[in-house]
């Protein structure tokens, strides 16, 4: 969107994972109270979700002053936390928040699955600069990611609609974060036998883009 800046990883990482670490907080505190607002009653669900959305905007809106810079899927979720929140607090109905996940995956295993029909990595365009890898490493990857992507979708619908609010925020918060970091994690030897030496990584990706 712009050009990158360089700022403190700490702060950068505070302002990603802070507001969904607030939303916990929030819920915990209010999940078994209900609120009267205009005549309408409130879980303390809906509330926390309605906090959520002008949070998450500020926080995506400072990590853009600060860095210069927004990945496609910080602008996404931002956008989708703005409507699917916002459904929920103005139908009172808090399964719209809760697909939102769902939506999110879909969306990017999707794209990741029309890029590999096509024969390219579009995984690469938006990550190739934290690892270079050759072009059978980036295919595998995206693969591998695209099915992951639809497989938390899925996992998503199955916990929301069949189990608690309490046990679906669990899962949001820690669930889907430790799945992400397993996943990557697991990919080491991609990153072992794929990578690229430093001085080959721009040659290679000028060669796949022509």
């Amino acid at each position: 969107m712009s050009e990158k800046r360089k700022v403190n990883p700490w702060l950068k990482t505070g302002l990603e994972l802070g507001p969904i670490v607030l939303f916990f907080a929030a819920y915990l505190k209010l999940k078994d109270r209900i609120f009267t607002i205009g005549g309408t009653e409130y879980e303390g669900f809906i509330l926390v979700t309605a906090a959520f959305i002008p949070l998450i905007l500020f926080s995506t809106a400072v990590l853009w002053k600060l860095t210069g810079h927004l990945s496609r899927m910080q602008v996404m979720t931002a956008v989708l936390v703005t409507v699917f929140g916002g459904l929920s607090v103005w139908l009172n109905d808090d399964r719209f928040f809760k697909m939102k996940p769902t939506l999110i995956y879909l969306i990017f295993g999707g794209l990741l699955g029309v890029g590999l029909l096509r024969g390219e990595s579009w995984l690469r365009m938006v990550m190739e600069e934290l690892m270079p890898l050759d072009h059978e490493g980036w295919m595998k990857l995206t693969r591998r990611l695209c099915a992951f992507f639809l497989g938390l979708a899925v996992a998503n619908e199955v916990i929301w609609r069949t189990q608690s609010t309490e046990t679906w925020v669990y899962f949001k918060t820690f669930g889907l974060t430790a799945a992400l970091f397993i996943f990557f994690m697991a990919q080491g030897r991609i990153f072992r036998d794929h990578a690229l030496p430093d001085d080959d990584a721009d040659a290679d990706g000028n060669e796949a883009s022509k």
